[in-house]
């Protein structure tokens, strides 16, 4: 039998593809890539109509697509390896309608998955394709992830700003790596030995990047009952550690079984044991926990078993571990609340979560693209003309540059706030206790340096006015230089130095 080949261009081009179809969505070179590949399509299509590339590629994989597996069995293995990413890319797209609209119906349903009725069909197709039924089930469990992954990390995390995208981006990277080829040959199995802390304060959101992971997680396919092996809906779960007492947590942690201490009149089962080996379980405020319960979570984490309170019997846990703080983890690493082998038992990625304060700074119409959102959220689309209403009382009751304190949180509350009485005055955060009066005493002691000095009015300004563009702005020095300042005094965000140079981003 002859073999083909594919010609020099087409090598050419399906190469480039396979660097889209692995690489992250959410990058900045994303829209350059795509260009090259199809010229003359004006940028906006490509971000907002995902297909136009998939329509570039459908006419290139024509006769391919015609003539079958026959076909592709004349090409060389190696031809063949650079057709998979195409095949694969059109038929993803090919589904993603259904893909979509079981992820919706499936979202706010709990119980058993449903039923997929195209799962055959979608099978089917990746097998005339060339793809072994083994190889094609498992393409079809990643194509119904990746659409789960777009519609938690694009759903639930609103914003355009440069700091939103790089947040988008990091999260795509903790649930699929930073090059899927690696994903998919190795590591779509393994991904609870990847543990994730979450850094942000209060109000920025960590819940729902949390959830963005949490609920993407891969999850098989059962081709015999046509249904998936978890409803991802339930899949995710969440404890704030910070709502229970010191004598509970562990019980809600771990579990606990009939008489295990007074009051246990039944076995109950903890986080860990509900927590599905195709789920996540996502430990909200881990930085409240004590030292005993931080000990017994490492020794989960390391052994992956745990033994629920008065029981014998060890479990497995074989779900991913999210974790979140507001607390700066560096200071309660370095006074001793926080143990060294834990947080680095954590943090196999370390994500943050920007404040609205940089998102504004960022970009100023951040702000009523997200007043928008939430008054549609509130009162429905129907609503939307209450928005400049909103923003109006926003611009006329706040100072300029306010710092959001609460961040997105405030936010909704403020919109609810101007919705029911018609104004906002915010929540203004003086500097702590007597830093104006202990500066000025150093001052006139002549205790500080000029770096010092610096520091201090540096930090203080920060305090108040949320961004360092503002404290930019006052002092005259350019924003990374404002920033150094800002964070030697200890505002800001400490101890960056100190992570970057233990590979912490």
């Amino acid at each position: 039998m002859s073999t083909a080949r594919l010609t020099a261009p087409d090598r050419e081009f399906y190469a480039a593809l396979a660097d889209v179809v692995f690489g992250n969505p959410f990058t900045s070179q994303r829209a350059e890539l795509i260009s090259r590949l199809a010229p003359g399509v004006p940028l906006g299509d490509m971000t907002t109509h995902r297909e136009v590339l998939a329509q570039a590629v459908g006419p290139r994989l024509g006769p391919w697509l015609r003539e079958g597996v026959p076909a592709l069995q004349r090409l060389s293995a190696e031809d063949r390896r650079l057709l998979e990413p195409p095949l694969l890319y059109v038929t993803y797209h090919r589904y993603v309608p259904q893909l979509d609209a079981l992820i919706e119906r499936q979202a706010g349903q709990g119980g058993a998955p449903l039923a997929v009725p195209f799962g055959d069909e979608l099978i089917a197709d990746l097998v005339q394709s060339g793809f072994p039924e083994e190889r094609a089930t498992h393409y079809f469990v990643m194509f119904f992830q990746l659409r789960r992954a777009f519609y938690f990390i694009l759903g639930s995390l609103a914003g355009e700003c440069e700091s939103m995208r790089r947040l988008r981006e990091a999260l795509w990277n903790n649930v699929f790596t930073h090059d899927m080829r690696g994903y998919d040959t190795a590591l779509w199995n393994r991904m609870e030995d990847f543990s994730t802390v979450l850094l942000g304060e209060t109000g920025t959101g960590k819940g729902s990047a949390a959830a963005a992971i949490g609920r993407s997680e891969f999850i098989p396919y059962l081709p015999a009952q046509r249904r998936f092996a978890a409803n991802f809906a339930e899949s995710f779960i969440t404890i704030n550690l910070s709502q229970f007492p010191e004598t509970l947590i562990e019980s809600e942690l771990f579990g606990h079984r009939k008489g295990a201490f007074t009051g246990a009149i039944d076995h109950h089962e903890g986080v860990f044991e509900r927590c599905s080996a195709h789920g996540a379980l996502f430990l909200d405020e881990i930085g409240e926990v004590s030292i005993p319960v931080q000990i017994k979570l490492l020794q989960v984490l390391q052994e992956r078993t745990f033994t629920p309170l008065g029981g014998h019997e060890k479990k497995r846990f074989s779900g991913r571990v999210i974790a979140a703080t507001n607390r700066r983890l560096n200071e309660s690493r370095r006074d001793g609340r926080f143990r060294e082998d834990f947080f680095y038992r954590l943090c196999s990625d370390v994500i943050e979560v920007p404040t609205l304060r940089q998102r504004i700074a960022e970009s100023p119409a951040e702000l009523e693209q997200l007043v928008r959102l939430v008054v549609t959220r509130i009162a429905g689309a129907q609503a939307a003309d209450l928005a400049p209403t909103v923003m109006e009382a926003l611009e006329r009751d706040l100072p300029r540059a306010y710092p959001w304190p609460g961040n997105v949180r405030e936010l909704e509350q403020a919109v609810r706030r101007i919705l029911l009485t018609g104004r906002y005055a915010g929540e203004v955060l003086d500097a702590a206790p007597g830093e104006e009066d202990v500066l000025i005493e150093k001052l006139r002691a002549g205790e500080l340096t000029a770096a010092e000095l610096l520091a201090r009015y540096s930090a203080l300004l920060y305090r108040r006015l949320g961004t360092y563009a503002e404290v930019a702005k006052r002092t005259g020095l350019d924003p990374r230089t404002s920033r150094k300042y800002v964070e030697s005094a200890g505002a800001g965000r400490p101890g960056r130095a100190r992570d970057r140079a233990n590979g912490i981003p």
